[in-house]
């Protein structure tokens, strides 16, 4: 598992339009299960012209049950490690590919605030998986700001993960 600190926000649609280009040329299927984002990488993912020609959809699944009845994402992870934790961004990447039967599955759990930190896990504590073809990897983030700049800047990590994983 990767950890990146504090890293800024760069150009989430531009991010988008190249993974939609990458996906596009290859014939192959993109998926996200989100949590903290909430929607909004595949809000931004969507955003861009030819989409739908990669994307069939995406589950929010900011509930542990949704995680657990839509993802399959074990209940003992979620007691042991947390909703917020490497194994269950997994997971929910692994459970996604399945459900929507994608070639590459972005999931992404976190804190973004402002409450819901801890000392283990302070706001801005994100952790993002990208499953690709079965290879899977895991990054956690520590990013800063308010809500929305954490929810950005998740964003714009996951779309990076899935160019590189590709």
């Amino acid at each position: 598992m990767d950890q990146r600190q504090d890293e800024q926000p760069g150009d989430s649609r531009e991010a988008a339009a190249k993974l939609g280009e990458l996906l596009r040329a290859r014939g192959e299927k993109i998926t996200f299960a989100e949590s903290c984002t909430a929607g909004l990488l595949s809000a931004t993912f969507c955003a861009e012209p030819g989409a739908s020609e990669v994307y069939d959809g995406g589950l929010v699944s900011y509930a542990n049950a949704v995680k657990t009845m839509f993802l399959g994402v074990p209940t003992e992870i979620l007691e042991r490690d947390g909703a917020v934790s490497a194994r269950c961004a997994e997971e929910m990447a692994r459970g996604a590919a399945a459900l929507f039967e994608a070639d590459l599955a972005l999931s992404v759990t976190g804190v973004a605030g402002p409450g819901g930190g801890s000392e283990e896990k302070p706001v801005g504590t994100v952790y993002i998986a990208g499953w690709y073809k079965g290879k899977i990897s895991v990054e956690k983030h520590l990013f800063s700001g308010e809500r929305n700049e954490v929810r950005a800047q998740s964003v714009y990590a996951a779309l990076q993960l899935g160019r590189r994983l590709i």
